[in-house]
């Protein structure tokens, strides 16, 4: 058996082996039942480690992700996940191919577990005498395994029938492909096309997420609004092409500057948001230098063409008196846009 008793009688009978497989195979089919449906990957993976832990009395249960494959970005992305954390194991290829002998078949080890200790999630030490490796597979690739150790030797032995264990990594291996192909359709569904940030659906709905987090943490939402404002006089000039690439380095250079202060998104147009929880003014001071500066000294290189970029800005915050909703708090970034804008165009000497 796959995953049996932490303490086996040293004698098994016929009948008793037959009913502790069909306990066994109870005991999956309620995994299965309770995750099936999960549609995102960090539900998916918290419930599943946290099943079969339970269900079975595992000591500890992890996940071995193959670096640079697709899920690795993934779950690399699932920053949210206190156990996943502790949890996850990115490993190179290489080396993990090695491990498993480039097989999608299951491996039971309780001796000279030492090359294995490489699964292990880093700074982790699970002292465990005995393994049991379920490769994973995405699209015909192997792309990781999820693991079992328990401080008995004779919990996982090489001898043992991998039934149980093979269908656990098959069924999982098929969540992955569903949840995945589930993924791709919500993330077009949210990224803007051309810049591949957050769109103005996203926005809309983070917004009044995050109003609702900083109502009930105690701490500021502040949004900045950012104009490019340039982007009509580049088209006219140097065609839409050109105009499409200012928007995308611009979105890169946002990005970069935010970093993980906050949420970046692309409205419409040459327009941004950056929604910033828990943002001091002195953060937003912060980031609004280096925004402009990064664009005095950094200018677009387009072929041979150096265009400069001209951005305006403005701010609003939950810590201001008069954003009591989302949706003034976002028309007060708005406003505080068009005064920036105004000021701006008064200070431009007129034409005569």
């Amino acid at each position: 058996m796959m995953i049996n008793d932490p303490n086996p009688p040293e004698r098994h009978y016929s009948l008793e082996t037959v009913k502790a497989n069909e306990e066994i195979a109870k005991k999956f089919f309620e995994i299965e039942k309770e995750t099936l449906a999960i549609r995102n990957f960090k539900d998916f993976f918290e419930r599943l480690l946290f099943l079969i832990e339970d269900k079975f009395a595992v000591p500890h249960v992890w996940l071995s992700i193959v670096n640079g494959s697709e899920i690795s970005h993934v779950l690399e992305s699932l920053e949210s996940s206190d156990l996943l954390k502790k949890r996850l194991n990115l490993i190179g290829k290489s080396t993990f191919l090695q491990l498993v002998n480039n097989a999608a078949v299951p491996i039971l080890v309780n001796e000279d577990l030492k090359p294995y200790y490489r699964l292990l999630p880093h700074r982790k030490k699970y002292f465990v005498k005995s393994l049991a490796i379920a490769p994973l597979v995405y699209e015909d690739e192997l792309i990781g395994s999820l693991n079992l150790g328990d401080y008995s030797a004779s919990r996982f032995e090489p001898s043992m029938d991998i039934f149980f264990l093979s269908q656990l990594a098959v069924k999982t291996s098929i969540c992955l492909s569903n949840i995945t192909a589930h993924e791709k359709l919500n993330y077009l569904a949210t990224r803007d096309s051309l810049t591949d940030l957050m769109n103005r659906r996203e926005f809309d709905r983070m917004i009044k997420e995050e109003f609702q987090k900083a109502g009930t943490g105690g701490r500021h939402l502040s949004l900045l609004l950012i104009d490019c404002n340039d982007l009509k006089a580049v088209n006219e000039s140097y065609g839409y092409t050109c105009g499409d690439a200012m928007l995308i380095y611009a979105a890169t250079q946002i990005v970069k500057t935010v970093h993980r202060d906050g949420f970046v998104f692309r409205l419409a147009g040459d327009q941004f948001a950056v929604l910033i929880p828990g943002g001091s003014a002195k953060t937003i001071s912060a980031i609004l230098k280096r925004l402009h500066g990064l664009f005095v000294q950094y200018p677009l290189l387009y072929g041979s063409e150096s265009i400069p970029i001209s951005i305006s800005c403005g701010v609003s915050s939950t810590a201001d008196i008069d954003t009591s909703t989302a949706v003034s708090l976002l028309e007060k970034a708005v406003r505080s846009l068009y005064e920036t804008k105004r000021q701006a165009s008064a200070l431009q000497p007129s034409v005569s």
